[in-house]
């Protein structure tokens, strides 16, 4: 469903690559989950996916086609991007920001028609958030605006759907409540879901697979169960934890040590 192959990118300005042959697949109706410190390159891979930056070297490939031959209304039929956080510049309602979805299903001089309306509708109730429709999305919470954006990319009927830190800014009841919809939506809806997270123990909970990111490279890519050992956290994260398995699930908790 979704392919990189060897990608290179370099922020204009700068003398080493931000990105270095990175490759990678992930499949319809599961998860994968991008994992890596701050600066790894997770939000600039996913930017390239995107198509938001296009003067990488490599290739993004979608269902057999390149993304450099797509045009910009194609990528968002087939692209839907969740970001970290998003604030509009007019305080729009729940019901608007979620029929922005179907942007590319609508003409430069034309109006959303009944099947557009309807699509927004019925993602807004898929996630929960139906009773939020006139609501001002400046005025709900963390989780409801997260759930708002959820809602905005299921509108655009996407096969492949991008989250950058879908869970950062949320407590934790939001964050086990949003996965375990973006768990059950890839499934449900035969989503190729891609998503980046900061926990180890949230990726062996929710994802399928993982791809793991250091300087820029993907140095260990497969089952999460399989991938992530304890050596593996001490060089990626550079502290020391230990693994307990309870009831076949796999839990990581970190060793504390006096400096």
């Amino acid at each position: 469903m979704l392919e990189v192959k060897d990608l290179y990118f370099r922020y204009r300005g700068e003398k080493k690559d931000t990105l270095k042959g990175i490759s990678l697949k992930a499949e319809r109706g599961k998860v994968t989950a991008v994992l890596g410190p701050n600066g790894s390159g997770k939000s600039t891979l996913f930017k390239c996916i995107c198509g938001i930056v296009d003067d990488f070297r490599g290739e993004v490939i979608i269902d057999g086609t390149s993304l450099k031959k797509m045009s910009f209304r194609k990528r968002a039929r087939l692209i839907s991007f969740v970001p970290q956080g998003h604030n509009p510049p007019f305080s729009y309602t729940v019901f608007d920001v979620v029929l922005m979805g179907r942007a590319s299903y609508v003409g430069m001089f034309s109006s959303p028609k009944k099947d557009d309306i309807k699509m927004a509708e019925d993602s807004m109730k898929t996630v929960g958030i139906y009773h939020l429709k006139d609501k001002a999305y400046t005025e709900i919470s963390g989780g409801e605006r997260q759930l708002t954006l959820i809602a905005r990319a299921l509108a655009q009927k996407a096969p492949v759907m991008i989250l950058d830190e879908p869970v950062s800014h949320l407590d934790f009841k939001n964050q086990l409540k949003i996965l375990s919809l973006i768990k059950r939506l890839s499934e449900k809806k035969e989503i190729c879901v891609l998503m980046s997270l900061h926990d180890p123990n949230l990726v062996l909970n929710f994802s399928d697979k993982v791809i793991v990111l250091k300087d820029g490279k993907k140095i260990e890519e497969g089952r999460p169960e399989e991938v992530l050992k304890e050596e593996l956290i001490r060089y990626v994260y550079g502290i020391d934890v230990r693994i307990i398995s309870s009831d076949g699930k796999k839990t990581m908790i970190p060793v504390l040590t006096e400096d």
